[in-house]
Order: C-alpha cells, then sequence, then structure tokens
C-alpha cells in the first residue's frame, strides 16, 4: 500500500512537471516552483538517461527568468515562419484540432469531480498542457486514498495519450528550435516507457499521420472565439489571480 502511494505521488509530480512545461503562465512564481521540481526529480531520477536530461534542462534555463523558455515555446508553437508544432491529441488522430479525442476526454472529465478552470484556460481538453495536468490531480488524488479514479487515469493513458505521444514527442526533439524542450522529450520518454509497464498498456501502433492543406483548413466560429480569447488573455499579461497548470483542473459539479 505504502509503495503504491509513493508511486502515484511520483507519478503526480512527473504528470506535474510536463503540465508546467506545456501551459503557459506570465507568474514568475510558478518559473521558480517548475525550477524546485525539476531540482527534486533529478535527484531521483527514472534511469540515468532521464536524469543525465534533468541537468541539462537545469543547464538550459535562465535562473532568474523565464523568459528563455517563453521564446523557445513560442518558437516551437506559435512561430508563424516555422514549422508548428500541435498539441492536441485529435490533431495527431484526425489532422484536425477538435476532433474525437476532445470528446472522449470530455467524457472522461464528466466522470471526476475535476473541471477545467475556463476563466483561465482556454485550450481544449485533449491538449497535451490540460492532459498533463488532469493526470496529475487524478494520481496524487489516488495516492490519498481515491482508488475510483485508478480506471479513469488508465483509460486515459491507455485510449488519449499513449496513441500520439511518441509522434508529438519526436515533432519537439526533431524541431530546429528544440533545446530545451528536446532535452525534456528525454525525460518524457523514459517516464511513459515506465507508465506502460506500471498501467500494463503496450505501445502503440504507429498511425499514418492525417495532414491536411494549412491553406484548406476552416476555422470555425469556435476556433475563432477560443483564439481571441486566448490572444486577450495574453495580452492582459500577469493577473493576480492566475491559475498554476495543475489548478487547470479544478474541484467542482459545473457542466463542462
Amino acid at each position: 500500500m505504502q509503495d503504491n502511494q509513493a508511486i502515484n505521488k511520483a507519478r503526480a509530480l512527473y504528470y506535474n512537471l510536463f503540465a508546467n512545461f506545456f501551459v503557459e503562465s506570465s507568474k514568475s512564481e510558478n518559473y521558480f516552483e517548475l525550477l524546485r521540481l525539476i531540482r527534486i526529480l533529478k535527484e531521483n531520477p527514472l534511469d540515468e538517461t532521464s536524469g543525465e536530461a534533468l541537468e541539462n534542462i537545469l543547464a538550459l534555463l535562465d535562473p532568474t527568468s523565464n523568459v528563455v523558455l517563453i521564446k523557445e515555446f513560442d518558437d516551437l508553437f506559435h512561430n508563424p515562419t516555422s514549422k508548428k508544432i500541435r498539441q492536441t491529441a485529435s490533431f495527431y488522430d484526425e489532422g484536425v484540432e477538435s476532433g474525437k479525442k476532445r470528446v472522449e476526454m470530455i467524457n472522461f472529465v464528466a466522470k471526476t469531480k475535476l473541471r477545467r478552470d475556463e476563466k483561465n484556460y482556454f485550450e481544449y481538453e485533449d491538449s497535451v498542457g490540460f492532459l498533463f495536468s488532469f493526470m496529475s490531480q487524478l494520481c496524487n488524488n489516488i495516492s490519498n486514498g481515491e482508488k475510483e479514479y485508478e480506471n479513469t487515469v488508465h483509460c486515459i493513458f491507455a485510449q488519449i495519450l499513449n496513441e500520439f505521444i511518441e509522434e508529438f514527442a519526436k515533432d519537439i526533439f526533431e524541431h530546429k528550435s528544440s533545446k530545451i524542450y528536446k532535452e525534456l522529450m528525454v525525460v518524457l520518454h523514459s517516464f511513459v516507457a515506465f507508465e506502460r509497464l506500471y498501467l500494463e498498456v503496450p505501445k502503440a501502433a504507429v498511425k499514418q499521420r492525417i495532414v491536411k492543406e494549412e491553406a484548406c483548413e476552416v476555422i470555425s466560429d469556435e476556433e475563432l472565439e477560443r483564439r481571441a480569447r486566448n490572444k486577450a488573455l495574453k495580452a492582459l499579461g500577469p493577473k493576480e489571480e492566475e491559475a498554476c497548470p495543475v489548478d487547470i483542473v479544478s474541484v467542482g459539479e459545473t457542466e463542462v
């Protein structure tokens, strides 16, 4: 029992680590908390390779400012002059930003007491930032005795994350602007391998990726509204009550 509790707490920390790298935050205290988390995990890494990668991440990050991290994040995911990496399971499954995987995640979220913080987070439920944050909270709940979430965690990993995480990590690892995130993908690779063993989930078969022409992309009204909200949120700058990545999901019974 004690061993399982410790394992689930460690799993929650790793998921929270990845969440902090994929959820933008302008609050400096969140960045310093991320640095602290990296230092904790590098003391007892999953393996030698991931331990070295965590050391490299610390060396690449500025200990006083998150500017370097934010710039690389923008180069990978928002820079219009280079290949943008998409962050949703639906994109890797169907070539669209909001598809069947998002619907599946909405259904999984509805089975829990956790809800997306819609005031501070506008990305889809199948985006990596939300997925990592959600899994972190569920693993933490399990470690505190809420065993009813074990099946939900297993299903989300097997049916959502496991299906696309290899391709997503490969896109980041091979991107010309990837330095910090390239090292992070080494850590993610070790963690995903551990999760597959722990949850007894085999590696997903490689699927042929569906590629849609960017110029032919039809942007729905919902997507336009989401992008506008994101742009407006970034323009506001730091907020006094901005949620940390782990707070993207909050306890409540409100509609998703």
